[in-house]
């Protein structure tokens, strides 16, 4: 049967893909975006494009009276601009107040919807080093994890309304058209790439398509609920990656990024992107998800072949 869906940050990598084979399957899709008209050009087929302010939830929330499920993407870009205290605030804040005026308006709503599907990140558990890391695990203690930590707090709130809640904690999106992946492949095709840092640390990727049908399955699978994380099996270090990337390139991986080079070109988020972190997908294997790319090799011949 199809769904009744909204979504917040059609514009991102994940909400663009998903969007898309949510219409394709016939779900009614209406998109919240900053920029309605030219998401509209953008995503072909939705049943309605809404204005969005976060901060002025009088003037949709009308629209999430009878839908079945809202999945809430948008935030302020993490990578987007050097981490100034103003622009810290701002990802935070963006996070935060939207989560909480979303959980309003389903307060406000007669026909409530069924799930509540957020966005997290794996950054939830900080540079955990070697310790493999379950939806159990203890969260970190740097930007990110606050972040994480306060925008699944934030989210709880829904639980008294007696709606299912996902939170979705999302390792590194491969994809040939943006996202991390896109970005790296200059320096290797410049015969310049290798490894972030020393490169032992854990590196919790996922491929595009694998992202998009956890979602789908957050949406469709009622015994899914609370934090997800959404990270290939096949779980490599960074030096592993770089090596098998050049392989497939055909060009080497023998030009590691050192720390305060990172640092000084990105400031305070190098951390996050060093982070080391071991991510398990335990809820989604126990719930029997089966993944279409659990190895990197195949991940990346998939994107780049």
């Amino acid at each position: 049967m199809e769904k009744r869906v909204i979504i917040t940050g059609a514009s991102g990598l994940i909400g663009f893909n998903l969007c898309k084979e949510l219409i394709k399957r016939g779900d009614e899709i209406t998109i919240f975006s900053r920029k309605p008209d030219k998401t509209k050009k953008e995503i072909h087929g939705a049943a309605d494009y809404i204005y969005w302010n976060y901060n002025k939830p009088e003037e949709w929330q009308s629209i999430v009276d009878g839908k079945n499920a809202i999945i809430h993407l948008a935030g302020a870009n993490i990578s987007g601009k050097r981490w100034t205290k103003k622009y810290k605030n701002e990802i935070l804040k963006s996070r935060i107040e939207s989560t909480k005026n979303l959980i309003s308006a389903i307060n406000k709503s007669t026909d409530k919807p069924e799930c509540f599907i957020i966005s997290s990140a794996v950054g939830y558990y900080g540079n955990a080093g070697e310790k493999i890391l379950t939806e159990l695990s203890e969260p970190g203690y740097d930007f990110l994890s606050i972040v994480c930590q306060q925008w699944e707090n934030a989210s709880k709130a829904v639980d008294n309304l007696e709606i299912r809640r996902v939170n979705i904690r999302t390792g590194i999106v491969l994809s040939n058209n943006a996202g991390a992946l896109y970005r790296m492949l200059l320096p290797f095709k410049l015969f310049i790439g290798g490894p972030l840092g020393n490169g032992r640390q854990w590196f919790p990727w996922i491929h595009i398509d694998d992202i998009v049908r956890i979602y789908i399955q957050a949406l469709d699978n009622k015994l899914i609920s609370g934090p997800i994380n959404a990270a290939a099996p096949g779980i490599i270090s960074m030096k592993e990656f770089s090596k098998i990337l050049g392989k497939i390139l055909n060009r080497p991986s023998m030009f590691p990024v050192p720390r305060i080079i990172l640092r000084l070109v990105i400031g305070q988020a190098a951390e996050s992107f060093l982070a080391s972190q071991r991510v398990i997908p335990k809820k989604l294997l126990e719930n029997g998800f089966k993944f279409k790319y659990e190895n990197i090799q195949d991940a990346l011949n998939n994107l780049l072949k």
